[in-house]
């Protein structure tokens, strides 16, 4: 069985200098922390995935438990008694025994009884993996939402200073009696707003801020640093087709996998439903001492006694209960089946929707870098233009929001390129691709 805990729970200290106090530490720690440090200190913190993991050891105990069929069963009683008698007590009886049985043969129920719970650990655990990639894709969701968030902040700064500027040259102008008093209105109005924008932008990092600390099960009003990311994109998904992102599903998505355990389980649990109505044959010994007083009443001569014997045993009517239950059984089997087609039908369309958002983004990222570097360009050229009187304020102001749209949406298509790239590989069930640093595509085709 494949685990993926993506090699970050058995080092949770590894971004930390070696410490492992990740789990208990109060505060977050200091420096620029990766992608990786991030989604380690979240994986040692995080409860949910904390639970998971129990579960999977639980289901792990249980299974181990099913090996208990294959020994024998010692038992071990003692006794004493004081009868009392005619309104006498009489002298202290004693006893001990020892009894084993073993289990000989039963149609290999106890083999299907132990595959269930075989069957049944596995889908735990891909069950725990599952838990684990969709935490994970989430810290990278929410890691992606700061720096975009954070390069809303830097953009609105710089886009504020622009609109300073175009004021101060309205105020120049306005008072060398080159323009009218409207334009140094227009340059005030322009620059409250992109103030405006600037405090939004800062309130919408500080939100982002606090959900990540949120994920990390830190308080949301610590501070945090996070590394950015190169601007390059590609990598394996990239380049490679639905189907061949279908087919690494199929061996590494942990919804499907799961649904294949469980699948098997309930077949190994039809088996032992009807195995149950089929005779079972053990063998048994017992040995026991007592030592009761010759005058109590069916004293044994024998200090010691003992016994073996063979033991065959088949149920013949029980209501028609174990009628019901083998049909429930192959029920519940059918319906393991169905319920993998219907995760393989939602795993073949979530791995294609991933993927077409993931080519759309891409085309979006290009657009919005051309229509930055033509709204840079323009604001420049406009901005100039002003200066020597041959364009108007509103000339001015409106390709200064030419450029904060422009910004705003070559900010959020970067930073939701990655997230788009992540989703390809929660799709396919292998979340560490969205962890990798990402590459040019062109390396990936060489």
């Amino acid at each position: 069985m494949k685990k993926l805990l993506l090699l970050l729970c058995a080092m949770p200290g590894f971004a930390f200098a070696g410490t492992d106090d990740c789990a208990t530490r109060m505060t977050v720690p200091t420096g620029k922390l990766t992608l990786p440090e991030i989604v380690n200190l979240g994986l040692c913190r995080n409860p949910q995935t904390a639970s998971a993991y129990l579960s999977y050891e639980a289901a792990r105990f249980s299974k181990n438990a099913g090996y208990a069929n294959y020994l024998p069963r010692v038992d071990a009683s003692a006794s004493a008694s004081l009868p009392y008698r005619n309104e006498k007590w009489g002298e202290w009886a004693t006893g001990a025994s020892l009894s084993a049985s073993y289990l000989i043969f039963d149609f290999g129920k106890r083999l299907s009884d132990l595959n269930q719970l075989a069957a049944v650990w596995r889908a735990t655990g891909f069950d725990y993996d599952e838990t684990v990639q969709n935490y994970v894709y989430g810290i990278i969701g929410a890691y992606y939402n700061l720096l975009n968030a954070d390069a809303d902040v830097k953009s609105a700064t710089a886009l504020r200073t622009v609109a300073k500027t175009a004021k101060d040259t309205a105020d120049k102008k306005f008072r060398a009696g080159s323009v009218a008093k409207a334009d140094v209105l227009k340059a005030d109005t322009t620059l409250a707003s992109r103030e405006l924008e600037l405090e939004r932008a800062k309130n919408n990092r500080e939100i982002a801020k606090g959900t990540l600390l949120s994920k990390l099960s830190f308080p949301a009003n610590q501070e945090i640093e996070i590394a950015d990311m190169p601007s390059e994109f590609g990598g394996a998904a990239e380049v490679q087709s639905v189907d061949e992102l279908i087919q690494m599903a199929q061996s590494s998505r942990p919804d499907l996998l799961r649904a294949t355990a469980n699948k098997d389980a309930a077949w190994h649990r039809r088996n032992s439903s009807f195995l149950s109505n089929l005779p079972s044959i053990s063998a048994s010994g017992s040995v026991s001492w007592n030592d009761t007083p010759s005058e109590s009443f069916n004293a044994g001569n024998d200090k010691i006694s003992g016994s073996i014997g063979i033991r065959a045993s088949m149920p013949i009517f029980a209501g028609f209960a174990n009628m019901y239950n083998v049909r429930a059984a192959q029920a519940n089997y059918e319906r393991a089946i169905e319920q993998e087609k219907y995760a393989q039908d939602n795993a073949s369309l979530d791995i294609f929707t991933a993927y077409q958002n993931y080519k759309t983004a891409q085309t979006v990222l290009k657009q919005t870098e051309t229509l930055l570097k033509s709204a840079t360009e323009s604001e420049r050229v406009t901005a100039g233009m002003y200066k020597v009187g041959r364009a108007t304020m509103l000339d001015w102001q409106t390709a200064q929001s030419e450029l904060v749209d422009a910004q705003k949406q070559n900010n959020a298509a970067k930073y939701d390129l990655f997230t788009k790239r992540a989703a390809v590989a929660l799709a396919i069930g292998d979340i560490r691709i969205g962890l990798e640093e990402p590459r040019e595509i062109e390396n990936e085709e060489e």
